[in-house]
C-alpha cells in the first residue's frame, strides 16, 4: 500500500478557549467547519499555532478524542504529537492512533537540541512505532535542531513519514529536497521572512502548511495548490503578493499571537491567548483589521466583527 498522499493548505489550527480558559469545543467544531467549507485539505491541530506547549496532557488527549468526531469530508486531521522524549512523543501518537486521527505531525522535543544524527534517530524510532503516519517538522527556530536536506531526504525513505514541513531560510535545501524526488508531500511554514512559499511551490512541492489559512483559508487554498498548468501558477503568485500585508501581520509577533489575536477581533471563537502570551491591543491589532477590510475578507467570510 502507497504511502498517504497529501496536497494543498494544511491549516496549522487555532485553540479556542472558553472564557474561564477552558477548552472551547463548540469552538473547535466551528473552526473546522469554517476550514472544510473553504478548501482546506488537512489540519494540523495543536501545532505550536494552537498553543500546544500550554496545554497539559489531558488537555491534548480531550482535544484528539473529541476533534476526530467533528471531521468532515476528505479534510484530514493530523495532531501535534511531540513529547519531551522520544517515549513519551510514541506513546502521544499511539494515543491519537486509538482515537482514529489520520496522521501526527512531529517535531524534535524543545529545549533539548540534539545533534542531527540523534535527532533522525528520534524520527525513525517514532516511525517504527506508529501506525498512523508522520509528518516531520524541520523547524530550527523553536527546537533549536535543524535538519539538512540529507537528512529529510533520508527519513523521506520510511513509509509512514509522508510530509515534510520546512520552517528554516534556505530555498537551496527545498530544491536539493524536490531533486531527490522522494515519495514525500514538500511543505512550507507561510513566513515571508523565511520566503520559501514561491521557492516550494515552483519547484513542485505539493503545498503549504501554514496559519494564516485561519483567517483566509480559500486564498491559502489556492496558493498552496501544485502547480500543474501555467493558470496554477499565475493564480498562486497573484494570490500570494496579494496576502503578503497579512502574511507579513502574522509573522510581525511570536506565532500564534497575531493571528489568534486577529482572528477573535474578526468575532471567531478562540478565546484568548493563555499566557504568558498576551493578545494583540490597539495600534497593531487595528493594523490587522485595517489589512483584512482592504483585502475584502471580512465581507467575503461575513466575519461578525472587524
Amino acid at each position: 500500500m502507497g504511502k498517504l498522499k497529501i496536497e494543498g493548505s494544511f491549516v496549522a489550527l487555532i485553540t479556542p478557549f472558553n472564557r474561564d480558559g477552558t477548552l472551547d469545543f463548540a469552538g473547535f467544531r466551528t473552526l473546522m467547519d469554517f476550514q472544510a467549507a473553504h478548501g482546506t485539505s488537512a489540519l494540523l491541530i495543536m501545532g505550536s499555532t494552537g498553543e500546544v506547549s500550554m496545554l497539559s496532557k489531558e488537555e491534548r488527549q480531550k482535544i484528539i478524542a473529541t476533534t476526530v468526531k467533528f471531521k468532515k469530508g476528505d479534510m484530514l486531521l493530523f495532531y501535534g504529537c511531540t513529547g519531551t522524549s522520544t517515549q513519551d512523543t510514541i506513546a502521544q501518537v499511539r494515543f491519537a492512533a486509538r482515537q482514529g486521527a489520520d496522521g501526527a505531525i512531529v517535531t524534535v522535543p524543545p529545549y533539548i537540541c540534539p545533534p542531527v544524527e540523534d535527532a533522525v534517530r528520534y524520527f525513525l524510532e517514532v516511525a517504527d512505532a506508529s501506525e498512523i503516519p508522520i509528518g516531520v517538522y524541520n523547524n530550527p527556530g523553536r527546537v533549536g535542531t535543524d535538519l539538512p536536506a540529507a537528512a529529510i531526504i533520508r527519513l523521506a525513505e520510511h513509509p509512514r513519514i509522508v510530509v515534510d514541513k520546512e520552517a528554516m531560510a534556505r530555498p537551496a535545501q527545498i530544491a536539493q529536497i524536490a531533486a531527490a524526488r522522494k515519495d514525500i508531500s514538500l511543505m512550507c511554514c507561510d513566513s515571508p521572512n523565511l520566503g520559501l512559499v514561491m521557492p516550494v511551490m515552483s519547484l513542485g512541492g505539493q503545498g503549504t502548511a501554514n496559519m494564516t489559512g485561519n483567517i483566509a483559508p480559500r486564498e491559502m487554498a489556492i496558493i498552496s495548490r501544485p502547480w500543474r498548468t501555467f493558470e496554477d501558477a499565475e493564480n498562486c503568485r497573484r494570490t500570494y503578493l496579494k496576502l503578503l500585508p497579512l502574511l507579513e501581520f502574522h509573522y510581525s509577533a511570536v506565532n500564534p499571537v497575531p493571528v489568534k489575536s486577529l482572528a477573535q477581533a474578526l468575532g471567531l471563537p478562540t478565546g484568548d491567548l493563555r499566557r504568558p502570551y498576551r493578545n494583540l491591543e490597539g495600534a497593531p491589532l487595528q493594523h490587522g483589521l485595517e489589512i483584512v477590510r482592504q483585502l475584502g475578507l471580512t465581507a467575503q467570510y461575513q466575519f461578525p466583527m472587524g
